[in-house]
């Protein structure tokens, strides 16, 4: 602890403060070249530290810094590892040889993005569900079109998140003005309906306690718990918003993972056309998260209070706004949805699917409590009377692995890690090696250790 006894009084070292705070700004001023006259966009401060995923990043590159000869492992931010299929890769690489002749030579595309690949979309994920091809909006990856959509919504609607919840369609909200202030005492803001979504509701909202909001967020599979709903609780969510007049936005990011029959499209459910907006992603479905492809689905029949297609104005956001996906890119996407495409992804999704095996039986064997997992990519680790943030840290420091704080989801996130099964295979086993070696030396210390379950 620094001694203050230097000073004479509470004054003085108010005064010296303000002379060092003022001095350092001064300086920061001189450094930067002066201020404008521009105010700072009051949405913006009220955002409530770095984003998660930038936040996690700074901390391993602080901890590389701190253990340089160690190898650290990423069960933390979900991106995928595994090569893209040679398939998908030749066509791209193809057409963009084919930019630099006459005959294959593509500039602007149409900002809605290529026909062929819209109604491939509307074929393979939507072909007995009746979306049509110039209702899909392909776009350069769903957390793009989260933004969109917010341009869409506006500041003046009400809002409704799942909780935990991925922190885009939060963070999204406060910027573009729906939210009030955040309270450091409840880890939430103000003019946002927080559904609990936990163990002990299935990891479903209680939509009989649930107030009306016009516009209500749901992601299956979830991100980060890993529970997909059924399609009886997504017929009571679609039941729900059209007594209440709200619209969904659903997001299927996930869908690709899901194993027992669970819908993996919103528009499974009758009437849901009427109600809701599907954002999805080849992110990863396809291993795209650099390469950069997502959609969205905008249904005919989705209307405004006044009787306006929802369609049109989205329509016209995208135009404004976007110039269309990368068409190098695109031919990716169409390759993806061929039938050699479909079969060398799933092929990866398996992959995945082991990794996570793994990961879920090294975690129950320890005793922990993990749910998840099986619908989905994603394993949701319960620390019974801990801090997330305390978690995290300690297993980075002790074993060098990264894993995400659940609290960076919401408040329901509190004790939980999400730990994600993305990763090469060595990295899993060699993981599990270290998790094992620590929590069985540490055993005693950890109160939230149980004799083994593993709920899902």
């Amino acid at each position: 602890m620094v001694s203050l006894t230097f000073f004479s009084s509470a004054s003085s070292l108010s005064s010296f403060s303000s002379r060092t705070v003022k001095s350092s700004l001064d300086f920061e001023l001189k450094k930067l070249g002066g201020c404008t006259k521009l105010v700072r966009n009051v949405n913006l401060e009220k955002l409530k530290n770095n984003y998660l995923f930038p936040e996690i990043t700074r901390r391993e590159l602080e901890h590389v810094k701190k253990h340089p000869n160690v190898q650290v492992i990423s069960l933390g931010t979900g991106d995928t590892t595994e090569p893209i299929p040679k398939q998908i890769t030749s066509d791209m690489s193809n057409f963009a040889h084919a930019l630099s002749t006459v005959e294959g030579y593509r500039g602007y595309g149409l900002e809605q993005g290529d026909k062929v690949l819209r109604k491939a979309i509307a074929d393979t994920f939507y072909g007995h569900l009746r979306v049509k091809s110039n209702e899909v909006f392909v776009s350069d990856g769903a957390q793009s079109d989260i933004s969109r959509i917010q341009l869409l919504l506006g500041s003046g609607v009400t809002i409704a998140v799942q909780d935990p919840t991925f922190p885009a369609y939060i963070d999204s909200s406060v910027i573009i003005g729906q939210t009030g202030s955040f309270h450091e005492a409840t880890k939430k803001y103000q003019n946002v309906v927080y559904m609990p979504c936990g163990p002990q509701n299935s990891f479903f909202p209680d939509l009989s306690n649930t107030p009306r909001t016009d516009v209500i967020f749901f992601c299956s599979p979830n991100n980060p718990t890993g529970y997909v709903a059924s399609k009886k609780q997504l017929h009571q969510l679609v039941e729900f918003a059209k007594t209440n007049g709200s619209i969904i936005i659903f997001d299927s990011a996930y869908a690709a993972f899901i194993e027992d029959g669970s819908p993996r499209s919103i528009y499974e459910i009758p009437g849901a056309r009427e109600v809701a907006i599907e954002i999805s992603s080849f992110s990863k479905f396809a291993g795209f998260t650099g390469v950069r492809l997502g959609w969205t689905i905008i249904p005919d029949e989705l209307l405004y209070s006044n009787g306006f297609p929802i369609i049109n104005d989205f329509h016209r956001i995208v135009t404004t706004s976007f110039n269309g996906a990368s068409n190098i890119a695109q031919a990716g996407g169409l390759a993806c949805l061929s039938p050699v495409g479909l079969k060398e992804i799933r092929s990866v999704i398996n992959y995945y699917k082991e990794n996570r095996k793994i990961l879920m039986e090294t975690l129950a064997s320890l005793g922990l409590t993990v749910y998840g997992g099986v619908n989905a990519p994603y394993l949701w680790v319960h620390f019974r009377g801990s801090k997330s943030w305390d978690v995290f840290a300690e297993i980075l420091e002790k074993t060098h692995i990264i894993t995400v704080p659940g609290s960076g989801f919401g408040p329901g996130g509190e004790e939980y890690l999400r730990i994600s099964g993305f990763g090469r295979r060595d990295d899993m086993v060699e993981a599990s090696r270290r998790l094992r070696s620590y929590f069985n030396t540490r055993a005693k210390h950890f109160p939230f250790l149980s004799s083994g379950s593993n709920t899902n």
